[in-house]
């Protein structure tokens, strides 16, 4: 490896590691297992837990067919579709939680059918949670999933069609064994992305402790009062982060590249 390459290696992991640090520096250690114990920071941190795995289900759900289609699918327009499911990757939270408040609030056209039909009113909701962090996560599961279908190409998959294959066993039994070491690591970072997502969920959902009030939210609502706290919960946020990213890493990718390694040794 050149040696030229540690020194922004370096510094982009200081650039990662050093603003972590000091909030470590900043904070009350003696005050931590309080604050960290208080029910506002244990409803927060529960409903942080509860909303990122309905997203991420929601976000596996729709955006593996969502990520063939785009792999797999020829059709005119398809580069203009996947410009738009992408497009919460690029866009603003608090763009994202306003285009969803015109859409499904009172004043928007499908918002106001659900109200209508089945009186239903999702903004403000904890459902209203889980619609902004899957909106904002499904890209990254997206990204990875088509990435990893392009990668590996379609040979496999005309193989079993011309043995004889249908269509759903073709996907079932060729298909998603190839996507599997990708749909792991793309949940794993929906997941993250869902728990610490806070532009879309306080423009759409807004911030009712106990009902929309996520650990993000949390931190912000706290830094206005208490700065102890905030910190207190900044850094939660942060191990529970690290952990779902260290256990949830998946195992297949430890798998997968031990067997590149041994098979170009």
């Amino acid at each position: 490896m050149p040696w030229v390459l540690w020194v922004p290696a370096a510094l982009a992991l200081a650039l990662v590691v050093l603003p972590v640090l000091g909030l470590v520096l900043r904070t009350d250690l003696t005050g931590l297992p309080a604050l960290l114990t208080a029910p506002v920071a244990r409803n927060a941190l529960e409903l942080s837990l509860l909303t990122a795995t309905l997203s991420t289900l929601c976000c596996v759900l729709l955006g593996v067919p969502l990520a063939v289609v785009l792999a797999r699918a020829r059709f005119r327009g398809v580069r203009l579709v996947r410009s738009v499911v992408l497009l919460p990757l690029v866009l603003p939270p608090v763009v994202g939680g306003l285009a969803l408040l015109y859409l499904l609030g009172r004043n928007g056209f499908l918002g106001y059918l659900l109200d209508v039909v089945a009186g239903v009113r999702v903004p403000f909701t904890t459902a209203a949670v889980v619609v902004a962090q899957t909106f904002v996560a499904m890209p990254f599961l997206v990204v990875s999933l088509e990435g990893a279908l392009r990668g590996a190409g379609d040979r496999y998959e005309r193989v079993a069609a011309t043995l004889g294959a249908r269509p759903w066993t073709v996907f079932r039994r060729v298909t998603v064994p190839l996507l599997l070491p990708a749909l792991g690591s793309g949940t794993v970072l929906s997941f993250a992305r869902a728990l610490g997502e806070f532009g879309a969920t306080i423009t759409f959902a807004g911030s009712l402790e106990g009902v929309t009030r996520t650990l993000p939210l949390e931190v912000y609502a706290q830094a206005e009062s208490d700065v102890d706290s905030a910190v207190a919960l900044s850094l939660l946020l942060v191990v529970v982060a690290v952990l779902v990213v260290v256990v949830a890493r998946p195992r297949v990718l430890d798998g997968g590249r031990g067997r590149g390694e041994r098979a170009w040794g």
